[in-house]
């Protein structure tokens, strides 16, 4: 009687396993081809929208929609065999939180994409938030998602979160203590992104570093220095420096002082100074309201013309180029007068006259 049953059950279950095999590589072979397609259909409508905002929210979700094929085909293939009831509440719970995890995925990609998401809402809303707060918030969404996904994919599968957060709470005074740190760092990065002393591509100096900002994140912020190493610095210790932001001077100083011999005369040396002068006050590239050139003292080995002026960019190329010609025509205007520039020399003088060498 047993045998008989075996007979009659065996191939319906061989057959139940096949077609639990097909379903499954159908949507395995297919799913590249599937998700392409409604890519192909989503890009179609949202290409009708004056705003690239939904296409890449499109293209975040196209790796996801390829595993979702995958998920619902091995979802499939295990509710087609005869299972009992309590193992298809389980292949649910795990159907639903491999959607809730594949939706997660597809909103973090979407967070990545905050250069292209900057524009849009500029374009959109009228927006324009600085560069060096995208990514932040970038970061801030990132660690939401997580554990909002986190938290619903507990909960799926009846866990108490309550008593989970319960048991944080109690932690939570030794979890502060071991992260002081790390907490310090983060309020350091909430007061830099707050009191914007330099945003992301800005060229700034502090008593630790000089270069360009690169990234700001939970910890620390990252600036390229112009030896193109790059210098990660907490962001507790950076909050507390003093920073320059070069990228942000309206205009760009020049001041030295320029040496000529002692043996210039004194008309000369007047000529001299008053043709530098309007030299620099008829420069198209030099700052006009703020220009100094003076006859300031007698050095040990020269007569000292001070000078103290600004370049109109702020630009370091442009400056270089600016200040070199400002070189050249001041060198144009010493040679013109006959004027040559001092160097460091020391005079000696014998009392008694030295013997004559024969």
């Amino acid at each position: 009687m047993l045998e008989k049953i075996n007979n009659i059950l065996l191939p319906g279950l061989i057959i139940d396993l096949l077609t639990a095999a097909a379903i499954l590589i159908f949507f395995l072979v297919l799913k590249n081809t599937l998700a392409n397609f409604m890519i192909r259909i989503f890009l179609q409508l949202s290409g009708r929208t004056k705003t690239s905002l939904d296409d890449h929210i499109v293209m975040s979700f196209k790796n996801p929609l390829r595993w979702l094929w995958a998920l619902l085909g091995i979802y499939l293939a295990f509710f087609y065999l005869p299972l009992s009831p309590e193992y298809n509440l389980i292949i649910s719970k795990f159907f639903r939180s491999g959607l809730i995890i594949l939706i997660a995925t597809g909103f973090y990609n979407f967070t990545e994409s905050y250069d292209l998401l900057q524009d849009d809402l500029k374009k959109i809303f009228g927006l324009e938030i600085d560069k060096i707060l995208i990514p932040f918030l970038s970061k801030v969404f990132k660690v939401v998602i997580i554990a909002l996904a986190m938290t619903i994919v507990v909960q799926e599968w009846d866990y108490d979160i309550n008593s989970f957060i319960a048991g944080l709470g109690l932690g939570g005074l030794a979890f502060a203590l071991a992260a002081k740190d790390t907490l310090s760092n983060i309020f350091g990065g909430i007061v830099i992104i707050t009191d914007k002393p330099f945003s992301i591509g800005d060229w700034i100096h502090t008593p630790s570093v000089e270069g360009i900002v690169e990234d700001i994140n939970f910890r620390s912020t990252k600036i390229r220095t112009f030896a193109q190493a790059q210098v990660t610095i907490p962001n507790a210790t950076l909050a507390n420096e003093p920073v320059t932001n070069w990228s942000r001077m309206g205009i760009r100083r020049i001041t030295f002082k320029l040496g000529v011999a002692y043996s210039t005369p004194r008309a000369k040396l007047e000529i001299c100074v008053q043709k530098i002068r309007s030299m620099l006050e008829c420069h198209p590239e030099i700052y006009k309201d703020f220009i100094l050139a003076r006859f300031d003292s007698f050095n040990d080995s020269s007569l000292d013309i001070f000078l103290y002026f600004f370049t109109n960019t702020t630009d370091w190329a442009e400056y270089l180029k600016v200040k070199e010609d400002i070189n050249f025509k001041i060198m144009e205007i010493l040679e013109t007068e006959g004027v040559s520039v001092a160097f460091p020399s020391t005079s000696i003088y014998f009392e008694t006259p030295l013997p004559e060498t024969k």
